[in-house]
C-alpha cells in the first residue's frame, strides 16, 4: 500500500545516505536538496522513524499547490482531506516558513492555514461547533518556496537525533544523525576494528556499534504519531517487533573510544551504558596522537577541534600536524576526519583519496576520506 506521500528531511550532503536507507527497508525513492520523497502507508511511516539513522524527521505531505495571495493559501489548503489525519479532538498546532514568494508574512499564512482546517474539519464534523484542541497533537508545517505551498505533518516529534541514550554531553556535541553519516560513508564492516580518538561524549563509538548490531536507532524512543487515533498500535507493535528480530545481539565488535578530557570519557561511558553498549565498547583518556594498535585494516573517524576560534588555530594545526606523522603507523587502516579547516590536507601532510562537503550544524565541513588498502582474501 502507498497511500501516503512520505518526505525523510536530511541535512545538506547527506541527502543519498538517506535515500540508500530509505531503499534499504524497501522503498523507492525521489531525492531533491534536503529532502528524500517516496510512498507508503502506516507500517512505512512506522518502519521510518524506527529505522532512518540519518534523517532528521519523516512528515506526511498532505498536499502541495501554487498559492500568491491569501485566497488561494486558504481554497488550497481547505480542499486537502484533513480528516484523514485530523479528528475533532486533535491538537493541530501550525508552524511555517516561506522564502522567495508573494505570501511573505509567515504569521498570516499560519493563521489562514489554520481557519482552512478548521473549516474544512466543520464540514465534515457538523456536529462540532468548537475544536477544543485536547487530544494528540498533531503538528502541521506550512513551506511556501517561490509561490508553491507544501501542507506537511510531522510524525516524528522529537527529531530523529533524539535517541534517548545521551544523558550528557559536551560543549560541541555532534549530532547522533549525523554520527551515523560518518560512520555509513565509510568501508567500516562490523568484522573490522573501529576507532574514535576523539570520541567526546562517545556519539561516534555508540552509533557504530548500533550499526554493527544492526539495532533500529528509534528503538528505545517515542514519536508523536504513536498517540494518532488513525496509526494503530498494531502498526507500531509489527514495527517493534521487526526490528527486535532482525537486531544481531551477537554480533562482536571491536569498538574503542579515547579522549584527552577525562570528564569527557566518563561521559561517554555513562551514555553507553545508557544506550546498553557498555559492554561493546572501550573508552579511554588519552591523546588521540598517542593512539596505536597491532590490529589490521581497521576504520578510524574523528571529530577533531576545528580551530574555529582565532584563539585555538595555532594549537589545532599543530594537532593536525601531529595526527599525519602518528597516523601513518595505520598503515593498512582507512581514516576519515571530519573539519571545517580548509588547510587540513596540507597540515595533515597528505591529500584525501576524497573528499565530501558536510555541515556539522550550521558549520560547513569537510569530511577527508584516506582509504586504506583491502585485506588479503585469507585475510582474519
Amino acid at each position: 500500500m502507498s497511500k501516503y506521500k512520505i518526505l525523510a528531511t536530511a541535512p545538506m550532503g547527506i541527502e543519498s545516505v538517506v535515500a540508500k536507507e530509505v531503499r534499504n527497508l524497501g522503498y523507492e525513492c525521489q531525492v531533491d536538496n534536503g529532502k528524500i520523497i517516496y510512498r507508503g502507508d502506516e507500517s512505512a511511516i512506522a518502519r521510518s522513524n524506527l529505522w532512518l539513522r540519518t534523517a532528521d524527521r519523516v512528515k506526511i505531505i498532505v498536499g502541495e499547490f501554487k498559492a500568491r495571495t491569501f485566497d488561494e493559501l486558504f481554497e488550497g489548503t481547505k480542499k486537502l482531506p484533513w480528516e484523514q489525519f485530523l479528528n475533532e479532538h486533535s491538537e493541530f498546532p501550525v508552524s511555517g516558513k516561506s522564502v522567495k514568494s508573494t505570501l511573505h508574512s509567515v504569521p498570516d499564512c499560519q493563521a489562514i492555514v489554520k481557519k482552512a482546517i478548521v473549516e474544512r474539519l466543520k464540514s465534515k464534523y457538523k456536529h462540532v461547533s468548537w475544536f477544543e484542541e485536547k487530544g494528540p497533537k498533531v503538528p502541521i508545517e506550512v513551506s511556501i518556496l517561490k509561490n508553491k505551498v507544501t501542507l506537511t505533518i510531522d510524525t516524528s516529534g522529537e527529531g530523529l537525533h533524539r535517541r534517548g541514550y545521551r544523558i550528557s554531553q559536551g560543549g560541541a556535541p555532534i549530532k547522533e544523525t549525523l554520527a551515523a553519516a560518518l560512520v555509513l560513508l565509510t568501508n567500516w564492516t562490523p568484522d573490522k576494528p573501529f576507532v574514535d580518538p576523539f570520541c567526546g561524549s562517545g556519539t561516534i563509538p555508540i552509533e557504530a556499534a548500533l550499526i554493527g548490531q544492526n539495532i533500529a536507532p528509534g528503538f528505545n524512543r517515542d514519536f508523536i504519531s504513536e498517540k494518532w487515533h488513525w496509526m494503530k498500535e498494531s502498526v507500531w507493535d509489527e514495527a517493534r517487533n521487526e526490528a527486535e528480530d532482525l537486531a544481531n545481539y551477537d554480533q562482536e565488535l571491536t569498538i574503542f573510544g579515547s579522549d584527552i578530557d577525562h570528564k569527557m570519557v566518563n561521559i561517554a561511558k555513562a551514555n553507553a551504558l545508557e544506550a546498553g553498549l557498555a559492554d561493546l565498547i572501550q573508552f579511554k583518556q588519552m591523546q588521540a596522537t598517542d593512539f596505536h594498535t597491532d590490529l589490521k585494516y581497521g576504520v578510524l573517524v574523528g571529530n577533531p577541534p576545528y580551530g574555529e576560534r582565532l584563539s585555538e588555530r595555532e594549537a589545532v594545526e599543530n594537532l593536525y600536524r601531529e595526527m599525519g606523522q602518528a597516523f601513518q603507523r595505520l598503515d593498512t587502516w582507512s581514516i576519515y576526519i571530519i573539519t571545517s579547516h580548509e588547510g587540513f590536507e596540507e597540515l595533515y601532510g597528505k591529500k584525501a583519496t576524497k573528499k565530501r562537503k558536510l555541515f556539522n550544524g550550521f558549520i560547513k565541513t569537510d569530511y577527508y576520506q584516506y582509504w586504506g588498502p583491502r585485506p588479503p582474501k585469507n585475510f582474519e
